[in-house]
């Protein structure tokens, strides 16, 4: 049999309809299917498209707006895009704040507090469940109503939280399902031209099973051009949702991947080790297009905005690419490993707008970065924020702090705090927001494989069952002999200055613990024998 010709591959393509869902979450802009949906117009510009975004519906309206559309565009191929599940975190969430919930229940000595907890955990948990099913249940109904119009229609599930829990969620999804780990654009792409797919970051629920350590695996390899944002308007109703709020911050991405291998976090597995640079004429290109539609706040999306020193030059290049385009009035933020600045960087950061953005530290202990492999120098973070600020940056720093990491003593602690109070020095205490964390423990991450090696988690375990107590409470990594003082020390600060949490404990800290001299917090010299005995500790 011959192969089809061009004109037959052409009239296939064109009567493809690709429908993408984004499921319900914050309202934060859906960069993923944007760039997802970009990417095959312009490599099939014949395939017709759509964007649904559930995060700018109504909760009530979830299944009948999603019916409506599937009704009116009659998919082919429905793309359903699923970012958030997980639900620890330092501020206002499902029924309130729920590490607060966890920890009322989990430390307080006062009955009526562990109540209060335990019941504030309960609503948590119920949301919890209750997200997770409408979800299933979203992903299910949508199929079953496209099917009407389209009986092969085929179901692809990605996003965030996908490629966290890829291996749980395929006994969640219908049989068929493919489920899709990291990027999706390369899957797309086999799937529209009919090619086999197993080779990509997948697997189809009931027929295949996931490789062994898949989310492992490399994506693969892409240079990404500006987003045509006319375009994107065409196909997306919901667009003009994130643009009337003119503090609303607008994604766009300057590279993926990260090359670091902290021992908690999973975006350097999810996009990679190997950094991916977009063009910086195709980043300006489009912000531009962003620029004429009134935004005027732009959050660099990557996992780190300067993940390596190799890399400051992409970075300088950027900048003075948006100078030289004029957009004079923009502000811009970003997570940014602050070792990797320079003083002409930290020029073009203040010159460009940037008027916030988020340090990951983890711990103030040099130590302690080490034994986590974060691979910062933080002598040399405290050198390039006096550099920004001489620069002029006078705007907020957000610096993240996960106590009870790995070896935490009473000493890191003391070590953490002067380095704290080093920032504020340089900043300004006002400026300087401490995000108080405790790592939520991520699966295919190092930290787990500690879990593992410790006794602290067996394996098989389910890591979506955070609303069973014994689970969650492994899941928040604060383990004894500290947890029980943290746990106490946040209670307090609860209680004497809620709006303030993250300021109000490492008062609490300092009150309790005094302060290590700066010098101490930057020294990290290793005694005979602990190098071996902290590598196998991460080694998975």
């Amino acid at each position: 049999m011959s192969p089809p010709t061009p004109l037959t591959r052409r009239d296939r393509l064109s009567s493809e309809r690709v429908l993408y869902v984004r499921l319900p979450c914050n309202p934060i802009f859906p960069i993923g299917v944007v760039y997802l949906s970009d990417h095959v117009h312009k490599v099939f510009p014949d395939v017709q498209q759509r964007i649904f975004d559930l995060g700018a519906v109504p909760p009530l309206d979830f299944g009948p707006a999603l019916d409506r559309c599937i009704d009116e565009f009659r998919p082919t191929l429905l793309v359903f895009s699923w970012r958030d599940i997980q639900i620890y975190a330092p501020v206002g969430g499902r029924g309130g704040n729920p590490l607060q919930n966890a920890f009322e229940f989990y430390y307080a000595r006062n009955p009526l507090v562990k109540l209060r907890g335990a019941l504030g955990g309960l609503r948590m948990a119920t949301s919890y469940l209750t997200e997770l099913w409408r979800n299933e249940g979203l992903i299910k109904r949508g199929l079953k109503r496209a099917r009407r119009y389209c009986p092969e229609v085929r179901l692809v599930v990605g996003g965030g939280a996908v490629s966290v829990f890829y291996e749980q969620l395929g006994n969640m999804l219908p049989k068929g399902s493919i489920i899709s780990v990291g990027e999706g654009e390369a899957l797309l792409e086999k799937l529209l031209r009919g090619q086999d797919f197993s080779d990509e970051r997948c697997y189809v629920v009931g027929e295949t099973k996931p490789r062994d350590r898949l989310i492992h695996e490399q994506p693969a390899p892409l240079e990404k051009g500006a987003c045509d944002y006319d375009y994107i308007a065409e196909i997306w109703p919901e667009f003009s949702y994130y643009l009337q709020d003119q503090d609303f911050y607008v994604g766009v991405q300057t590279k993926r991947g990260c090359p670091h291998n902290c021992c908690y976090c999973i975006y350097t597995v999810v996009e990679g080790k190997q950094v991916r640079i977009n063009p910086a004429d195709e980043v300006v290109a489009e912000m531009q297009q962003l620029y004429r539609r009134g935004v005027r706040n732009f959050w660099f999306t990557d996992a780190q905005f300067i993940p390596a020193r190799k890399f400051i030059d992409d970075a300088e290049e950027l900048l003075q690419k948006i100078v030289d385009a004029g957009m004079t009035d923009i502000h811009w933020a970003a997570y940014i490993r602050a070792d990797n600045l320079t003083p002409r960087l930290c020029e073009l950061m203040v010159q460009t707008g940037m008027n916030y953005f988020e340090i990951g530290i983890t711990s103030g202990s040099q130590e302690l970065v080490r034994k986590m492999r974060m691979g910062y120098n933080l002598r040399t973070v405290l050198q390039n924020c006096r550099d920004l600020k001489a620069a002029g940056f006078n705007s907020l720093v957000s610096v993240n702090y996960s106590f009870n990491v790995i070896d935490e003593t009473f000493d890191t602690i003391r070590q953490t705090i002067a380095y704290h109070r080093a920032l504020e020095d340089i900043f300004g205490a006002d400026k300087v927001e401490p995000a108080i964390f405790f790592i939520g423990l991520q699966p295919h991450t190092h930290l787990e494989q500690y879990a593992f090696d410790h006794g602290i988690l067996k394996k098989g375990y389910d890591p979506l069952a955070i609303h069973l107590p014994w689970v969650a409470k492994k899941l928040l990594w604060n383990p004894e002999p500290l947890g029980s003082f943290f746990g106490e020390v946040c209670l307090q600060a609860w209680r004497q200055n809620p709006n303030d949490f993250g300021r109000e404990v490492m008062r609490i800290l300092e009150q309790r613990l005094g302060r290590a001299e700066l010098e101490e917090a930057l020294t990290a010299a290793i005694p005979v024998g602990t190098a071996s005995q902290i590598a196998p500790v991460v080694k998975r």
